[in-house]
């Protein structure tokens, strides 16, 4: 794999000057850059305990309480996220340079929220939740590696001369 490539000319960087400016001058950009390794950490946990559980059978509590959780993270980030959009592109969600990132992550939310369903609705057993849960969380890896791309684009981006 190769180092990411800056967008051309013909290409619109990803941040203009003022949404730049704006990105390093709003909490919201400190508030992201703290839950995201968060939900990292917490997604980690839960993920062996989920795999533990389809694995022994044991541990379903512990291991529900986590998927809860890391749905409890996912949406903080996705609600402050759609804040930080707002304050640096002037919309809450879709802006240009993370429309795909935004549209991936509703695909991430709904395998939550259908895990959610599927648990207070009492509308589905243990492993089928769980199998949900590791969807939800591939998911979730996916969505958070576009985010990552997308900071090293910006990072390598804000090194081109001016």
């Amino acid at each position: 794999m190769g180092r990411p490539q800056p967008r051309s000319a013909k290409h619109q960087p990803l941040y203009t000057p003022a949404q730049r400016a704006r990105r390093d001058g709003t909490v919201w950009t400190l508030v992201q850059g703290i839950l995201a390794p968060v939900q990292f950490l917490i997604f980690l946990i839960s993920l062996a305990l989920v795999l533990r559980y389809l694995g022994t059978g044991e541990g379903y509590a512990i291991a529900t309480a986590s998927v809860l959780l890391k749905t409890a993270a996912l949406y903080l980030i996705m609600i402050t996220g759609a804040i930080w959009e707002k304050v640096v592109f002037g919309q809450y969600l879709f802006a240009p340079g993370f429309f795909w990132e935004d549209v991936f992550s509703f695909g991430v939310i709904a395998l939550h929220t259908l895990y959610l369903y599927g648990l207070f609705a009492g509308t589905m057993p243990p492993k089928t939740l769980m199998i949900i849960a590791l969807a939800a969380y591939a998911a979730y890896v996916i969505n958070a590696g576009q985010f990552l791309w997308k900071l090293r684009v910006a990072r390598l981006q804000s090194e081109l001369p001016a």
